[in-house]
């Protein structure tokens, strides 16, 4: 967890990916361009340890098992489930600190993507914006819930991990289903990028 400088007005609850662990995006948040006085608590959760299937069972942290590489049809929806109820006491928790609903932003990369997407327009809060990076959720068309909470995804051109096209397509079905979705692509792989970065903390301003 990173505390601002005086008083916390809002909540940023930023989720890793697969085998990384909640320190993973730490070192971004002084590259965001925020202000000192910026009011945000950054809340970075660790993934439960997991085996992994398409990993050979190997025991990582991880929001939901991957089963094989077919991300859109073969999917743990029960794994899912399970790290959505960890994040909605993780958002139950701050609004008992007096952080409201709509002060709170989830965000997240690769898996924690999904995950975030999830929460926010799925769940029982309406929340300040989600924002999914290099990530992709094929259960977005049949999301309903929250349609003015703001979007932001961002995906690499030539990623290897995430294919570009199942991030686009997650993109387009959200907007197709009336949500509000910024996107922007960048020429890298499955990572974070300076320019993205300067997007990212423009727009976490503006929310």
């Amino acid at each position: 967890m990173l505390e601002p400088q005086g008083e916390v007005k809002k909540v940023v609850i930023w989720l890793h990916g697969l085998g990384a662990d909640g320190h993973d995006f730490e070192e971004v948040v002084p590259h965001l361009g925020l202000p000192p006085e910026h009011g945000v608590r950054f809340i970075f959760p660790h993934a439960p340890i997991n085996p992994v299937t398409i990993n050979g069972g190997m025991q990582m942290h991880s929001w939901y098992d991957i089963r094989s590489e077919d991300f859109m049809n073969d999917v743990d929806h029960a794994g899912i489930e399970t790290s959505c109820q960890q994040i909605f006491e993780l958002i139950e928790t701050q609004i008992k600190f007096g952080i409201g609903a709509e002060n709170i932003i989830l965000a997240g990369f690769s898996q924690g993507g999904l995950i975030a997407l999830n929460v926010a327009l799925n769940g029982p809060y309406d929340l300040a914006g989600a924002m999914a990076l290099s990530t992709y959720c094929p259960m977005a068309d049949r999301f309903e819930l929250h349609r003015d909470t703001p979007v932001l995804m961002m995906h690499g051109e030539h990623d290897p991990v995430v294919p570009f096209a199942i991030g686009q397509a997650t993109c387009n079905a959200l907007q197709k289903s009336g949500y509000e979705v910024e996107w922007h692509s960048y020429p890298m792989q499955h990572a974070v990028c300076s320019e993205e970065l300067m997007h990212i903390g423009k727009w976490l301003q503006e929310r």
